[in-house]
Order: C-alpha cells, then sequence, then structure tokens
C-alpha cells in the first residue's frame, strides 16, 4: 500500500476493533496474498464491528480478537472448504471466540440478542467448551436470521442442544 499504510490499517472501524484485526490472516501472510480490502467492503466491516463484536463485547466485558473477517477472493479459495460464496469476500463475516465462554452459549447469546443474516456454531463438540468457533454475517438490510451448526460436512439447521 505505500506510505502511509500503517495509518490506514490502524484505522479504527468501531471503539474497539481496527481494520488490520480484521483483516489479519496468517495463511495469507504465509502465501504472500494480499488482504487488503477495497474501499467499498469497508462500510460492511464497520457494520459487523459496530452491531456484533461491540455488542458482544460489551455483554461478556472481555476483550478478545475476530479469527477471521475480510478474506479477499485469493484467500477465500486458499483455504479448505471455503465457500466459493462465502460473505467473508464482501466484508459481511465474521468468525470469533470470547476467552472463556463456551462458544454454544456465545451462539446463543448472539441468537437471541443480535441481527444477523447467517449464526453458525462451527465444529462444536458437546461437553467442549473451547471447541470450534462462532461465525456471524450480516448485511445491510434483509438478514436472514439463519442459525446453523456445521461440523466436518455435516450441516443442521439450528444450535445443537
Amino acid at each position: 500500500m505505500g506510505a502511509g499504510s500503517n495509518e490506514y490499517l490502524s484505522r479504527k472501524l468501531s471503539l474497539h476493533f481496527t481494520l488490520e484485526e480484521l483483516i489479519h490472516s496468517d495463511k495469507a501472510i504465509e502465501l504472500g496474498i494480499d488482504n487488503i480490502p477495497p474501499k467499498d467492503i469497508i462500510n460492511g466491516l464497520v457494520l459487523l464491528c459496530e452491531d456484533v463484536l461491540e455488542p458482544v463485547r460489551a455483554h461478556y466485558g472481555k476483550p478478545f480478537r475476530p479469527n477471521s473477517g475480510y478474506r479477499s477472493p485469493s484467500l477465500n479459495k486458499a483455504i479448505p472448504g471455503s465457500s466459493k460464496t462465502s460473505q467473508h469476500m464482501l466484508g459481511q463475516a465474521v468468525d470469533f471466540e470470547v476467552p472463556g465462554v463456551s462458544n454454544y452459549d456465545l451462539a446463543c447469546w448472539v441468537r437471541d440478542n443480535l441481527t444477523f443474516d447467517q449464526l453458525i456454531l462451527e465444529n462444536y463438540t458437546s461437553g467442549i467448551p473451547s471447541s470450534g468457533w462462532v461465525h456471524v454475517s450480516l448485511k445491510p438490510d434483509q438478514n436472514r436470521m439463519q442459525c446453523l451448526t456445521i461440523k466436518g460436512k455435516n450441516k443442521q439447521q439450528g444450535l445443537i442442544k
């Protein structure tokens, strides 16, 4: 990005989250993939931060970093199992966990308290609170409020009990 890129990356998208956190990817670094989003993607990332990540942080009172936010099409293709239509490529999806909080409980709180397009409890194993992660996508309008649990290739509607 050249001069000023550190300033651009450290841009705050909300009170507690920066652009750098929402685009960080170890896989992109490993493969030398540029994961800087086009400027038209930023609004979606801001919406995710303000309407999903900030309310989660406020509720649990704990800082956390997203596992995955924006993914360039090249990065998305390089991640095994990623959907070819992933909302991560649009800046409309984020994967995260909150330290010390069961991912099942986290997904249930999101389901009961936030607006979302898709909420997916991914790779969670009942009885192992820290297993898996929570995926939330959010569109600027017309959100489906769809809840799914995915483990491997198995997908089911709703959250597991």
